[in-house]
């Protein structure tokens, strides 16, 4: 046993609680100067873990035997934070008991009874969670300091040095170099972006905050050149190059990951999802995959993508082009007339994809567009199997209680370098492809889990009892009867709900605090099933271009079906921390998209000042009432721009209601837009005179 295994050993058993640093020395038998450097040393590793910390008489001690909470901060621009944990409600901080901590540091907090109940303070800080950030800088007389645009991110930073030099009022992105105990946090600009309120300069300031990575190094590129010139051997995989195949995809995408054929049975249908084999040109280890780890993820805005792989390998020889082959890992999957599968082979294949369709053609042909179907006649009975065999799955889904929500999407286009943004439409072209994608992902995951071999499976954890219970309140406060049990919800009650409202104004609504009330779907090494999709087995396995979980379970299942099934256990210490890296990179990007996205409809509404728009309320609070337009842009009304009623806010039935007044999650309105802030990227509205 190791000295760390052994140290952890007898943390675990109690045997080290409370124990100074000489004390367990002795208690291990060490003695030598280098003996006692290495146990330093352990001791230091679990303490930045969070495994033991230090007590007040300096003694090393488990978190939990002193009370001890370990959390992300989320800070708040008026100085106080809170405590986000884990399996268990948020912990308000007040700015007195942060000692030093910033928003999106872990810390350990010590729970203690406050002014108004229980509050946090921070006992100590285990990492910060900020190294770079953006922000404007403003010069001083002596120095200067940048303001962060991350308004949870309360302190100033001093800039105390470097060699970049940037002028007032400039978008900088600054690197944090010091924490002095009692100042501000002290940093350098590291690149001048532009000026502050330019859209460009903002948008990057935004991608470099996240830490998102841009270029590829040239030992990357290298790298993934060399890989794409490799000649594929294709004698062991299954030649579907005479297959019916074709990939839909948007209008603008450049790499296709997923093709589908599919045959007409006597007994319902066998479709085919092929799906580009990546693992074949990035090997484990490589320095492909090492970038590609570090990524986790393609990143996609408005006007750039920031791909997972280098170009060569994501719309070159990985992507699915047509009338070319492309090695594929294909999941071939019979049902019978209901759409249940009832036998499922996979191959390592190659394809010839036969068309490369858009969800648009792909839609108007199955609407009946004579033009579009003259157009691709070869294709329109293959589509007319694929629609009808989707709305079999779809049915057979939704039976067994998988929540469909309405999700409104935005799309967002440049024009002239000027914003457009548009709801996002949803086909049954898009509908379809989705179907085929889900099926295909349970079809893998309940593959590998039936060898047993390791996986990344795609989790969501049901609603955390207090949240159903909320979401129970609410139902209730609108009269809408539910079988919600808070304790132990059934997805098939979540779907029940929104299928009893459909045609009634309220399910937009319903649906939108429905989904505040769930957990976000992730990844992990422990397979506990997916409560919106009401799987009990779930990974993703269709977009290994851009998705590096996807990479892993390819790699997994080819070595099953290579019949080297014994080297994938080689994974299983690797995938816990994979699944936590790729749900931690796959947040970062879901926040820069969403961040980026609000900044462009704040421009869209910046040159729309002072017009009137149809709005729905889209959130309530005690300071205000949020609204969204048809296109998705929101802004806030705040309440002193209300009409003047004693407002009284209710949490839990999402209402602000005053003596002649009130409004509810939901409601209609029509809103003017007053203000737009490109650098906190906030709209404000005020109710338009008619709606007044």
């Amino acid at each position: 046993m190791s000295a760390i295994q052994e140290l952890q050993e007898k943390f675990k058993n109690g045997e080290l609680e409370y124990k100074k640093f000489s004390e367990i020395c002795r208690l291990l038998g060490v003695t030598g100067k280098s003996e006692r450097i290495m146990v330093e040393r352990i001791l230091k590793e679990a303490e930045s873990d969070g495994m033991i910390v230090r007590d007040s008489k300096n003694r090393y001690v488990r978190p939990e035997r002193i009370g001890l909470v370990k959390g992300v901060i989320s800070g708040n621009e008026r100085g106080f934070a809170f405590l986000l944990r884990e399996g268990g409600e948020d912990v308000f901080i007040p700015h007195r008991a942060l000692h030093g901590a910033l928003h999106k540091d872990t810390v350990f907090v010590r729970v203690v009874a406050g002014e108004r109940g229980e509050e946090g303070e921070v006992y100590c800080i285990l990492s910060r969670g900020l190294k770079k950030i953006s922000g404007t800088y403003y010069r001083e007389r002596k120095g200067g300091f940048v303001e962060a645009d991350e308004k949870k991110f309360s302190e100033p930073i001093r800039v105390t040095g470097g060699k970049v030099r940037a002028v007032s009022g400039e978008k900088v992105l600054v690197k944090i170099t010091a924490y002095p105990e009692g100042r501000c946090p002290e940093g350098e600009i590291e690149e001048v972006l532009g000026r502050s309120g330019e859209l460009f300069a903002e948008e990057d300031a935004i991608i470099l905050s996240a830490g998102l990575a841009g270029e590829f190094s040239q030992k990357v590129l290298a790298s993934a050149r060399a890989a794409a010139e490799e000649k594929p051997d294709l004698t062991e995989r299954k030649d579907f190059r005479d297959l019916l195949t074709i990939t839909i995809d948007g209008e603008t995408a450049k790499d296709f990951d997923d093709a589908i054929s599919i045959e007409k049975t006597e007994g319902g249908y066998l479709l085919g999802v092929h799906i580009a084999d990546v693992s074949n040109y990035v090997k484990r280890g490589s320095v492909l995959d090492k970038e590609a780890y570090a990524r986790g993820t393609s990143v996609y805005f408005p006007d750039r993508v920031l791909p997972m792989l280098p170009e060569v390998l994501s719309n070159g020889v990985c992507s699915l082009n047509e009338g070319v082959d492309r090695l594929t890992v294909s999941c071939m999957m019979r049902t019978d007339e209901k759409g249940k599968v009832i036998d499922s082979q996979l191959y390592t294949s190659v394809i010839r994809s036969s068309a490369r369709m858009t969800y648009t053609s792909v839609a108007k042909i199955l609407e009946g567009d004579e033009e579009e179907r003259k157009k691709y006649k070869n294709l329109v009975g293959m589509l007319e199997d694929c629609n009808a065999l989707a709305k079999l799955l779809s049915t057979r889904r939704s039976a067994r209680g998988s929540v469909d929500f309405d999700v409104k999407e935005a799309e967002i286009t440049l024009l002239d370098g000027v914003p457009e943004v548009k709801e996002a439409e949803r086909t049954p072209a898009h509908k379809m492809i989705e179907e085929f994608m889900l099926l295909a992902n349970e079809t893998v995951a309940s593959f590998l889990e039936g060898y047993e071999m390791p996986c990344v499976y795609r989790i969501h954890e049901k609603p955390a009892e207090e949240k159903a219970a909320a979401f129970k309140t609410f139902l209730d406060g609108l009269g809408i009867r539910s079988n919600l049990k808070a304790d132990n919800v059934h997805p098939g009650e979540y779907a029940s709900v929104l299928k009893k409202l459909e045609g009634d104004p309220r399910r937009r609504v319903v649906n939108r605090v429905m989904l505040r009330s769930m957990s976000k779907a992730r990844y992990s090494g422990e397979n506990i099933g997916h409560f919106g999709l009401a799987s009990d087995c779930y990974c993703h396995f269709t977009s290994p271009i851009r998705r590096y979980p996807d990479l892993i379970v390819h790699r997994i299942l080819k070595l099953v079906l290579s019949g080297r099934a014994g080297e994938a256990e080689e994974f299983a210490s690797f995938i816990p921390n994979a699944a936590t890296h790729c749900s931690e990179t796959e947040r970062r990007a879901d926040d820069a998209e969403r961040d980026v996205d609000e900044l462009y409809k704040c421009m869209y509404l910046h040159d729309r000042m002072g017009q009137e728009f149809d709005a729905v309320v889209s959130g309530v609070t005690a300071f205000g009432v949020f609204a969204e337009l048809e296109n998705t842009v929101e802004g806030i009304i705040r309440i002193e721009n209300l009409p003047s009623d004693d407002y009284a806010f209710s949490e839990e039935r999402y209402l602000l209601k005053g003596k002649k007044y009130s409004f509810r999650i939901g409601d209609p309105i029509k809103i003017k837009v007053v203000a737009c802030d490109l650098g906190t990227r906030k709209c404000e509205f005020i109710l338009a005179e008619e709606q007044e």
